[in-house]
């Protein structure tokens, strides 16, 4: 009979570790999604939260060992306030945020909190099992179960957590589950607990915590997100790849994805027209157009006004994006319903996979992607990948891409042109003022063995734009586009070429001069 009670104990115990595990793991990503989505740069934040969080760790398993007595106690206590951090790690971050200049001083102070209770957490439950299993057994099982939790963990934040309760619920849900071991600790072992009533005491709190928390959190997050932005937002959606935020000011909407604009309906035609109508006038033919990124639709919209184009894949790698843009009002007032023409082809994929992937070959490829603030988003700015897209080129194909800020950022502007122009492609930068977004950049590119640069740029003052409504671009404004003031260019032979073994241009990113604006 002892011996059946002390396997229960036991695998109790171990049940309680996994459990851990699995809202340990989960913890330390919804902080680093936390990170990346106010502070930006998710390679960085990734890489210093789970860096941080993993010494914390150490940190707290140094300290375990000045817990000697009632470690059973210890362990309930750690839970419950396990289960507290967790389930207000967002609440704090959304509530602190409009009064700090940098809300990584919230969140990583809570992330060396978690990390320094989770690195606890294995160190005591092994010598709590030491009473009931051999060394070699109970030390391969405990971090066994540990372990197997933190694999549950991760498939269940990826897959479930952060696509259906996004940051509103994920940290109520990781408290709960501390909160649920804390309580099969106080109720299973009670009798084993030095001071249940105390306990129990706590118990009621923090679930009244959680129970507060659960209730008022939406308001509270809303609120966070709220003083981020000075409009007002109508739309909040978090995805399993980004954040999505749109707000209105009077009759105008703005869209930010992890807190960038992407665009704003007061001005997004003279981002979108300089992207897609020289590339689609200087093309050979138009038939068949490949657009990467540019889930919102709106570049689509332009494509699709050449009655030449018979067919459209777009190729993006958030479906919540693109299921936004074909379905949501907003989206579809501003991009003419674009997705419903019979001509267009959505695939969802990243860029590169899909042109590493396809055979297929095109007239014009646009590329509507984020700014190359991450190595991650550097690898579509680098030379491989214009090699790629210039390999599924036809003859006389075109291609256009947005090129960050030559003013904000002059150097990764650079960087993007002198990548291309190493990939084979004659490359004409042009550049446009988009009040919203200020001085923008652009790259046009086509094959190097059928118009030189000049040649391109001469071509390019000379195009008429008469066949397609537009609502800013004209020839003139084309010829006031390809010239430059002095400096841009002025270190061009410095600035290295972006490649994915050498990442260069995130880095001249960052360099760049965005607090300015």
């Amino acid at each position: 009979m002892r011996l059946f009670s002390s396997l229960g104990v036991s695998s109790l115990l171990k049940l309680c570790l996994f459990a851990t595990g699995l809202a340990g793991i989960v913890a330390e990503f919804v902080l680093c999604t936390l990170a990346t989505y106010f502070l930006g740069n998710a390679v960085l934040q990734w890489t210093l939260m789970m860096s941080f969080m993993l010494f914390a760790m150490g940190l707290g398993s140094h300290l375990s060992r000045y817990c000697s007595a009632h470690l059973l106690d210890t362990f309930t206590v750690l839970e419950f306030a396990l289960s507290l951090l967790c389930a207000s790690a967002a609440v704090a971050a959304y509530v602190l945020s409009p009064f700090l200049n940098n809300v990584g001083l919230v969140i990583y102070p809570l992330g060396i909190a978690i990390g320094l209770l989770i690195g606890m957490e294995i160190p005591l439950i092994t010598r709590v099992n030491a009473v009931y299993e051999e060394l070699r057994v109970n030390i391969s099982s405990v971090m066994e179960k540990d372990y197997y939790g933190a694999l549950i963990g991760g498939l269940f934040f990826a897959f479930v957590a952060l696509p259906y309760f996004g940051l509103t619920y994920t940290p109520i849900a990781l408290g709960a589950v501390n909160f649920g071991v804390a309580s099969l600790l106080l109720f299973r072992f009670r009798s084993l607990l030095s001071a249940p009533r105390l306990l129990s005491g706590l118990w009621a709190g923090v679930g009244a915590g959680l129970i507060g928390l659960f209730i008022l959190a939406e308001p509270i997050l809303l609120f966070g997100e709220q003083a981020l932005y000075k409009d007002t937002v109508i739309l909040a959606k978090q995805t399993p790849y980004q954040r999505l935020v749109m707000t209105r000011w009077r009759n105008d909407y703005w869209l930010y994805i992890n807190g960038n604009q992407q665009f704003s309906s007061y001005d997004e035609e003279r981002y979108h027209e300089p992207l897609v109508h020289p590339a689609m006038a200087l093309a050979g033919n138009r038939a068949e157009v490949l657009i990467l990124g540019g889930g919102d639709g709106l570049a689509l919209r332009e494509v699709l006004k050449y009655s030449q184009v018979q067919s459209v894949t777009l190729v993006d790698l958030d479906p919540e994006m693109t299921s936004l843009a074909a379905t949501h009002p907003v989206f579809l007032q501003l991009n003419a319903h674009a997705f419903a023409d019979p001509r267009v082809s959505v695939v969802h994929a990243d860029a590169f996979s899909f042109l590493q992937d396809t055979s297929h070959l095109f007239d014009v490829i646009i590329i509507d992607l984020p700014d190359p603030n991450s190595a991650e988003l550097a690898r579509l700015y680098s030379l491989n990948f214009y090699r790629l897209c210039k390999r599924h080129l036809k003859r006389g194909g075109t291609l256009a891409t947005q090129a960050t800020s030559p003013f904000f950022s002059r150097q990764a502007f650079v960087c993007i042109q002198k990548t291309m122009a190493e990939a084979g492609f004659s490359v004409l930068p042009y550049h446009n003022h988009i009040p919203t977004l200020g001085e923008w950049g652009f790259v046009l590119g086509v094959d190097g063995a059928l118009l030189e640069a000049a040649a391109l740029k001469e071509t390019a003052q000379g195009l008429s734009f008469q066949e397609v409504e537009t609502h800013f671009l004209n020839q003139e404004a084309m010829i006031a586009m390809v010239h430059f003031g002095k400096g841009v260019f002025r270190d061009a032979g410095e600035i290295e070429v972006n490649r994915e073994s050498r990442p260069v241009l995130p880095s001249y990113y960052q360099q760049g001069r965005w607090e300015v604006y």
